[in-house]
């Protein structure tokens, strides 16, 4: 979990996984990156500590980015799975039951995915065009045949993965195209799992005010994908939502991680 300046968010984030992963048959730990933040971030996280044993804590010295921040966790996680979220948690946390079921029949990367809302249910009309341009262009740059590549809600198997996210360059908001784009390359399968999005706080970054710098990042892994050599693409599944009530029986058959 990356978090800049997020001592506000965290603790009802942090307060959902505790509660989820104590239901839980299954060993975790819970990263969170603290990227350079300037607010009390490091007092909060420090203060779980105390009462959430399975917390750890890595602080970078100067805000480095997203995907640097994410880089960072994973290479430093051990159990079999990494679920990677942003800090405001953007799903109910039983949904990682459902990514990590999707990891468990085959696929190497689960994707929580959104179906694009109506414009009338969008925050607002440049946000929601701003999406839809985005989405638009990741189809025709990368021909990455994903429906939702931006939503924080992420799982996969570490031990494949892993040269994979070390091999990632872009450290900020840019780091989940180039995470899928990279893994789809690799030939690796991607699920993506339905899901609706749990607002806990208004967005604080509209794509939109990101939209030049991301554009020239597609661009970027566009270019450097051309420099190296491709493995057989990937398979991308998606799937339905399950009837809410399978939950407990995935929670028991999930393997136990020491």
């Amino acid at each position: 979990m990356p978090a800049y300046n997020e001592a506000t968010i965290l603790p009802v984030a942090l307060e959902c996984l505790r509660s989820f992963l104590n239901d839980q048959a299954f060993a975790a730990e819970v990263i969170v990156v603290d990227d350079g933040s300037t607010d009390t971030t490091s007092v909060v996280v420090g203060e779980w500590q105390r009462s959430f044993e399975c917390l750890r804590v890595l602080r970078n010295a100067v805000n480095l980015g997203k995907g640097a921040s994410i880089r960072r966790g994973v290479m430093a996680s051990h159990g079999k799975f990494v679920f990677v979220t942003d800090a405001d948690l953007p799903g109910r946390p039983e949904d990682i039951l459902r990514l990590l079921e999707a990891l468990r029949h085959g696929a190497a990367v689960a994707v929580a995915s959104r179906r694009p809302a109506p414009l009338h249910s969008a925050p607002s009309r440049s946000r929601f065009l701003a999406s839809v341009v985005y989405r638009a262009l990741v189809r025709v740059i990368l021909n990455l045949p994903l429906r939702d590549t931006q939503c924080g809600f992420k799982a996969f198997v570490r031990e494949p993965l892993l040269p994979v996210v070390d091999g990632l360059r872009l450290d900020g908001f840019s780091f989940d195209v180039e995470f899928l784009f990279a893994a789809w390359r690799n030939g690796l399968a991607i699920q993506e799992v339905d899901f609706e999005v749990v607002e806990r706080r208004p967005t604080r970054y509209a794509i939109l005010m990101q939209s030049p710098r991301m554009l020239m990042d597609l661009l970027r892994i566009r270019l450097t994908a051309r420099r190296s050599p491709r493995k057989a693409r990937g398979r991308v599944a998606e799937s339905a939502p399950p009837d809410a009530s399978e939950a407990p029986a995935l929670a028991r058959d999930l393997p136990h991680q020491n």
